[in-house]
């Protein structure tokens, strides 16, 4: 009997321990330093998280520091928008810290094309205009279902990690949106750009049984994509 009751409260203790090393595995490890300022020059620095590390005695404020998130970027260009943003490349303090941010200008009607974050779940906020907002499902259970909102001025979205998504102004007037995502770089592939516009190029045969459109479309639509290398 007494055997049996050991027996039960190992397996008890097995399945406890199970549970937590999967969860402890699910989370970030604890930051063992104040911060790790990413050096573009390796030299004496130590590499940590993809890049390598300042010495914290010479860090200084303007590691932390980034000034011109007021201006309006420039959206002349064919999709009418354009993302100006604050992450580990701009501010070498946010290398480790796990956040990143950026601005979105819109012109009229101007599009930030469907694309995705590999790395990092994003949250936006407009403060200006009126955006027309969503993010597609994986295809869970061959569904890929669109989640949209139109949001106004102070309103709030979020676009779940690695999904794609887009913002679209639907107004008559220029629209700004700020966004804040759970990576200090996380990445962007732009759909479009990424299956039309890759170098070298994707095989014509493949987009064109992918989409289900003739080669000669193909060709057409990396021809708008195209541009020079350099």
């Amino acid at each position: 009997m007494k055997n049996t009751i050991s027996y039960l409260f190992l397996g008890e203790v097995l399945v406890f321990l199970a549970l937590f090393s999967s969860f402890a595995a699910a989370s970030d490890p604890g930051s063992l330093q104040d911060f790790c300022v990413a050096l573009g020059n390796a030299n004496d620095g130590v590499f940590v998280n993809g890049l390598f590390c300042k010495d914290p005695k010479l860090a200084k404020p303007e590691d932390f520091f980034l000034s011109g998130l007021n201006i309006p970027g420039d959206t002349h260009n064919p999709v009418g928008s354009n993302v100006t943003a604050a992450n580990v490349a701009q501010i070498p303090g946010l290398n480790t810290l796990g956040i990143s941010m950026a601005r979105i200008d819109f012109a009229p009607y101007g599009l930030n094309a469907p694309h995705t974050h590999p790395r990092a779940t994003e949250i936006l906020v407009v403060m200006e205009g009126t955006l027309y907002v969503g993010f597609v499902t994986s295809n869970i259970g061959m569904v890929n279902k669109l989640f949209t909102k139109v949001l106004n001025k102070g309103d709030v979205f979020v676009f779940p990690v690695g999904l794609i998504h887009f913002q679209f102004n639907i107004g008559r007037t220029n629209a700004v949106a700020i966004a804040a995502l759970s990576s200090q770089n996380p990445g962007t592939i732009t759909i479009a750009k990424a299956v039309f516009g890759s170098t070298p190029p994707i095989n014509d045969d493949v987009l064109a049984k992918a989409f289900q459109i003739d080669n000669d479309l193909v060709n057409f639509l990396q021809s708008r994509f195209w541009t020079p290398s350099g």
